[in-house]
């Protein structure tokens, strides 16, 4: 351990949640904060628009939009937010968007023209994600179009006239939000939510609720209490607490705190290392990157996380603080099993620190998946190579989905590390792979899969740096 932890500061504490709903003020002091948002608008509020599809944020029939002081809005999967994630925010549902004298929104009269409609079923939560995409002020762009709606299905499967209503609204000025209400003290919520406001009582709350799961975004952990209906009994919300929700730039390194939500983080990485520019748009919907977090999908230690090959390319660092101090730790000693970190019970992860890409530095990444869009990894893999005179200096891979834990692939580096950039030396990385891994098999690809198409993953990655001006498809399925 090294390092200090400040004082604790003693804060007010109120057990109501308060939030602004369709630009009115709300407070609920009679309502479990582990309820979902979709089923207190539906149940209690009655309010009909937002639907239920699929309770696990995949189909986006339940999308709500979360307001922003600074004018952002943002779509949102409502079937996974917890109502406590809610305290201090604005969400706007689709009732919201009546005009004061009755009249439907311009982006709902757009929906109509185009006869978008069809069934209705879904049609409420794709005009949310419009109404988001129109007040983002995103150009029309077919490819940006598409993004925006990866988070909605539609069941009738009629997305020509929805993409026409889309590029109609694009663009169009949007009234600012109201901003919802200012939430200064820490809140706790019938002693199972805490929702703390500084790090220091955070990590006091988490000395004293060791069982207490760590909720960041809730895009794992609210499918307890959406599809499985059992939800956590004790949570500690983190997204409040500013160590953990900045970023640190500076010539040398990228610092990012864990409960980040990838919207936050994305514009930063893809900066940074643009070969993340596709990957991030197939890492969940907009919907799911709105509250989801990068310290949150490496704290599930899931084998085929997206973003874990990635942070182990690239050398990330975790600095894991507790009342006792703070330790940094190299990613790839993080994960210790399945499912299993060396998070200590009194420990919680601040942030991530990623090195830059230095001159000669080249980065890649690829995700393999059953279907392009809303798609765990079947192999998911990162590469970054220190290349000179033709030759390749250092080199660090990671991968998913090839073993119980996000792993670091030492034997595929060692036949690359010292090397020249030709066919045999990736070949020989290639053929490392079945010394390296013993994958695994599931019903997303079988272990003999898994080997082969990291083995062509790395194939591929040869032409990619030898002729770089070479199309080469990047989201194969």
């Amino acid at each position: 351990m090294h390092g200090t932890i400040g004082p604790i500061i003693l804060v007010r504490m109120v057990n109501c949640i308060r939030f602004r709903l369709n630009d009115q003020p709300i407070e609920l002091d009679d309502v479990s904060p582990m309820m979902t948002l979709l089923d207190w608008l539906r149940d209690r509020r009655q309010l009909k628009g937002t639907k239920e599809g699929c309770a696990e944020g995949d189909c986006g029939a339940c999308t709500v939009v979360l307001e922003s002081a600074d004018g952002r809005r943002e779509a949102m999967n409502s079937c996974i937010a917890l109502l406590g994630q809610i305290d201090g925010l604005a969400v706007r549902t689709v009732e919201g968007l009546r005009r004061p004298d009755g009249a439907p929104h311009p982006v709902q009269v757009a929906m109509a023209e185009a006869d978008a409609t069809q069934c209705g079923f879904c049609t409420p939560g794709f005009v949310m994600s419009a109404f988001a995409f129109a007040a983002g002020g995103e150009p029309a762009e077919p490819a940006i179009i598409h993004d925006a709606l990866a988070g909605n299905l539609c069941r009738c499967t009629g997305y020509r006239p929805i993409v026409a209503a889309m590029t109609k609204v694009a663009g169009m000025a949007v009234e600012p939000p109201i901003p919802g209400p200012a939430r200064e003290a820490s809140a706790s919520f019938a002693g199972v939510f805490h929702a703390p406001r500084l790090l220091g009582e955070l990590l006091s709350l988490r000395a004293a609720h060791p069982d207490a799961l760590l909720l960041a975004g809730a895009t794992d952990l609210g499918l307890l209490a959406s599809r499985s209906r059992h939800p956590p009994k004790s949570v500690i919300h983190l997204a409040h607490v500013p160590e953990l929700t900045a970023i640190a730039d500076s010539k040398e390194r990228l610092t990012i705190g864990a409960a980040v939500t990838y919207a936050r983080a994305m514009p930063i990485l893809v900066a940074d290392y643009p070969a993340l520019a596709t990957y991030l748009t197939r890492l969940g919907s907009r919907q799911i990157r709105t509250l989801g977090t990068i310290g949150g999908n490496v704290g599930t230690a899931s084998p085929i996380g997206d973003m874990p090959p990635v942070l182990i390319a690239l050398e990330t660092t975790l600095r894991l603080v507790s009342m006792r101090g703070a330790r940094e730790l190299p990613i790839e000693a993080f994960f210790v099993g399945y499912r299993k970190t060396a998070l200590a019970g009194d420990e919680v992860i601040e942030n991530l620190s990623l090195p830059r890409l230095w001159p000669g530095e080249v980065f890649f990444c690829d995700k393999l998946s059953k279907r392009r869009d809303q798609d765990i990894s079947t192999v998911a893999a990162a590469y970054r190579l220190r290349l000179a005179g033709g030759r390749i200096e250092d080199v660090r891979v990671g991968f998913g989905g090839m073993a119980a834990t996000p792993r670091r692939a030492l034997l595929v580096e060692a036949a690359l590390r010292g090397q020249p950039v030709s066919p045999a030396t990736f070949e020989a990385a290639a053929a490392a792979v079945a010394r390296e891994f013993e994958p695994i098999d599931d019903w997303r690809g079988s272990a003999a899969y898994r080997r082969t198409a990291a083995a062509n993953l790395l194939r591929r990655l040869y032409w990619r740096i030898a002729e770089p001006t070479r199309p080469i498809e990047v989201e194969a399925l």
